[in-house]
């Protein structure tokens, strides 16, 4: 049985300085990488003779408006079907400069989930085969999930605020 800890280890002694801030919450390894190395640790993961991490999950953005910097995240679950393991690897990029390299010529389950982060989110990923917008209307000029526009209208006047405890 392949542990996070012998994983973390192996990664620190392959990337070293380059994967960082791992932790393991609900047992699941947690760390992150910055958009040069994500390619090569993937890779790594995916070729890896004991690991064999060649299951691409999920992937989705998240906006954190909050952090200057590495105001978007792409966040990806990875899942090894032969060990029944599984990590979470975070990417984050300054959002003038939103791009991240495809994983889609690695793992064919990126294809899709690269074009519906880039759709909610603006996140360009460099080298996809198809990156267009998936969901929403081709002419839309915004990205619908990052945080930059109120939750509610502010000039309402058909909500009563006494009833949600305001």
């Amino acid at each position: 049985m392949i542990t996070s800890e012998q994983v973390w280890t192996d990664l620190q002694n392959r990337f070293g300085a380059a994967v960082f801030d791992n932790s393991e919450p609900s047992g699941l390894l947690t760390f992150t990488t910055n958009p040069t190395h994500l390619v090569e640790v993937a890779k790594y993961l995916y070729d890896h003779k004991t690991f064999q991490v060649q299951f691409l999950t999920d992937l989705c953005g998240v906006h954190y408006p909050n952090k200057k910097g590495g105001e978007l995240a792409v966040v990806y679950h990875f899942h090894s079907l032969i060990h029944n393991f599984r990590l979470r690897v975070k990417v984050f990029v300054p959002i003038q400069k939103p791009h991240v390299p495809t994983l889609s010529a690695l793992y064919a389950t990126a294809n899709w989930q690269e074009r519906e982060t880039y759709d909610f989110y603006g996140i360009i990923f460099e080298g996809h085969p198809n990156l267009v917008r998936i969901l929403n209307v081709d002419d839309m000029d915004y990205f619908p999930l990052r945080k930059e526009y109120p939750l509610e209208d502010p000039t309402r006047r058909d909500k009563d605020d006494s009833m949600f405890g305001r």
